[in-house]
């Protein structure tokens, strides 16, 4: 009698060949602009139950698990390559859409829900948080294949707020979830949480996550400086040690009651700040995890879906899907960014690149492991707005940028920086009085001032390359930066 290894070989077949294919597709589709998450998820729709691979698979715990640990490795990849000088623009802005802004989307987006899936207001509200943030997968991966240089501001805060907005998002659909088996008389559930209970609470998930995420995040930094050429084996041993650094954070943090997710991103943070040199070589390798990590997640996640099913609630589910996209999410943008003074220009970009991946359908495993009554409605709705998403924002990314004039010319582009910046290039130290004097532009007020501290001034935020503002009939633009001075300014007359 021999031992059969067929519980090995045909899982791991099918596994196998699913990635290559998923991976194979994904270069070809990339060529055309489509995302390399949206082949994988597809993929994985197409060799489930209703495709032609026919496979059944409706482990949603094993999804869930693996969907949970695989966004713990992209944050903690994302954050490692987030340099501290982006904070300087673009952390406020960040947390108000990590923040205010996602209740916002959760609220409008909640309200369609309740209009066109005829649910009720917890239910409806579940929706709307499930769906509510952005995704950290989509935007560091689409950001970074589009081809496109865009200004420091909206980089760093379409950047930071896809890292941050996950606890918010999480903390939304556990309350609502509790909400709404409550309201369902669920055997169990306890009675809804008070005002106090929801502020409790967010206080601890966000306060444990960022207490032990920055914690973390130094004495790794000094674990690394410490163990210096002891570890090097191509950058993989450190990347393996980091991995499994974040991974004990995010578990520990999660098991505290805080936020796993704002832990690891904040433990990447630091650690990629503090500790450059030595997480530079390691960097290759975490790119690795990074997209195996977002292949798994994706595929697991499309092999979940019964298209037969999403099939019954797909026009409702596309109308929450345009409400999101066209409704909830600039109005939430406009609302955390117009105090800031970003243009109107970098609000309509941003709001177009609230892109919707992986969180969402992970989310969507929560009420169905909760129990609550019409989960599988919710996880359905979230398969249709993450496809539209990665569908028409993510292959519009490059195009919208251009367009709406947030992406900067290739350093050797003289041609594109003439477009951008204007034909004349002058020194930010040049007096105002001169340069007026010279051009037969109108003086300002403080005629004295040099022509950096007059910008900045009228911006009224801090500058980055590409920051524009009028003269007169001239359009003044900043074309260099040294750290944050400004050093040259382009200037377009007429």
């Amino acid at each position: 009698m021999s031992l059969s290894l067929d519980f090995l070989t045909l899982p791991l077949l099918v596994a196998a060949s699913l990635v290559f294919i998923s991976v194979l597709a994904g270069v070809l589709s990339t060529r055309m602009g489509f995302s390399f998450l949206l082949v994988f998820l597809v993929v994985g729709t197409l060799a489930g139950v209703d495709g032609p691979g026919g496979l059944v698979f409706d482990d949603f715990r094993l999804s869930f698990w693996v969907g949970n640990v695989a966004l713990a490795v992209i944050l903690l990849d994302g954050g490692l390559r987030t340099d501290f000088s982006t904070f300087r623009t673009g952390l406020k802005p960040s947390i108000l859409l990590a923040t205010i802004g996602v209740v916002v989307c959760t609220g409008i987006t909640g309200a369609a829900a309740y209009w066109l899936l005829d649910l009720s207001w917890p239910l409806a509200l579940l929706v709307g948080a499930i769906v509510g943030s952005t995704d950290a997968a989509a935007v560091f991966s689409l950001l970074k294949s589009s081809g496109v240089k865009l200004n420091e501001r909206v980089a760093a805060t379409l950047e930071i707020e896809s890292g941050m907005n996950d606890p918010m998002a999480v903390y939304l659909t556990l309350t609502f979830i509790t909400v709404a088996l409550t309201a369902q008389g669920v055997a169990g559930a306890v009675a809804g949480p008070t005002a106090l209970d929801v502020l409790l609470s967010l206080l601890q998930q966000f306060g444990w996550g960022a207490a032990l995420g920055m914690g973390s995040g130094f004495a790794l930094a000094e674990l690394l400086k410490r163990l210096g050429r002891g570890v090097d084996g191509g950058g993989g041993i450190r990347a393996l040690l980091v991995v499994s650094a974040g991974l004990t954070v995010f578990a520990g943090t999660t098991w505290l009651g805080g936020s796993g997710f704002l832990a690891v991103y904040a433990m990447g943070v630091i650690t990629g700040n503090m500790a450059r040199r030595q997480v530079r070589a390691a960097l290759s390798a975490m790119d690795g995890y990074a997209w195996l990590s977002q292949a798994g997640m994706f595929l697991l996640l499309g092999l979940l879906v019964t298209p037969t099913g999403l099939l019954r609630t797909l026009w409702p589910a596309l109308g929450v899907s345009l409400a999101l996209m066209l409704v909830a999410r600039p109005l939430s943008v406009w609302l955390c960014l117009a105090p800031l003074h970003f243009n109107a220009r970098e609000i309509t970009f941003i709001s177009w690149v609230g892109l919707r991946g992986a969180v969402p359908i992970v989310l969507a495993v929560f009420p169905v492991m909760a129990g609550v009554q019409g989960a599988q409605t919710f996880f359905n709705v979230a398969f249709v707005v993450v496809l539209t998403s990665l569908l028409l924002q993510g292959s519009t990314i490059a195009w919208s940028a251009r367009r709406l004039g947030v992406s900067l010319p290739d350093p050797g582009d003289a041609a594109q920086a003439r477009l951008v910046y204007g034909d004349f290039v002058l020194d930010a130290g040049t007096s105002m009085d001169n340069l007026c004097a010279f051009y037969g532009l109108p003086l300002p007020a403080d005629a004295s001032q040099d022509l950096a501290t007059w910008l900045r001034s009228e911006l009224q935020r801090p500058p980055v390359v590409g920051d524009s503002t009028l003269l007169g009939q001239a359009e003044v633009s900043v074309r260099e930066m040294a750290g944050e001075r400004i050093t040259r300014v382009g200037i377009r007359l007429g």
